[in-house]
């Protein structure tokens, strides 16, 4: 992984191997930055993909691999009041399965770079957007009450 600013805003170029979600999170530490939003393009060779099942409170999750278009990354990265990282993100890829196109969608856990991944990361400027957890539905939102 390898990465630039220019002016306010971060490039990321994630290289084969890197799993992306670690590379963003990386960046942001290093560069203290403690809520941004990002997107990105690639070519990736495996995805851990999420549903969110609110009865439940938990995550359906399916891995794909192969050959995958990373043709949307995009997200946001927060910070909670004991200044833990999290990222929300969401990606679609699309791939050939037995001679077809196809493509698979939703809430990213993991992503792994084939041969490249590019990504902007833009930090929020005069401010920062915290996380709130909401113990109804099991999950955390933004948070404009903060530092």
């Amino acid at each position: 992984m390898d990465y630039k600013r220019f002016d306010k805003t971060y490039y990321i170029r994630a290289d084969k191997g890197d799993e992306i979600i670690s590379c963003i999170l990386e960046v942001c530490r290093n560069e203290n930055i403690r809520s941004a939003v990002f997107s990105g393009i690639g070519g990736c060779e495996k995805a851990e993909l999420q549903t969110f099942i609110p009865e439940t409170g938990s995550f359906d999750t399916c891995e794909i691999s192969g050959m995958l278009e990373l043709i949307s990354l995009n997200g946001n990265v927060v910070t909670d009041e004991n200044g833990e990282l999290f990222h929300h993100t969401h990606a679609a890829f699309s791939y050939v399965c037995g001679g077809e196109h196809r493509m698979s969608a939703g809430h990213i856990k993991s992503i792994v770079v084939r041969y490249t991944a590019e990504i902007e990361l833009r930090p929020v400027v005069d401010g920062v957007i915290s996380r709130k957890y909401d113990p109804e539905t099991g999950t955390g939102f933004w948070n404009f009450k903060c530092n």
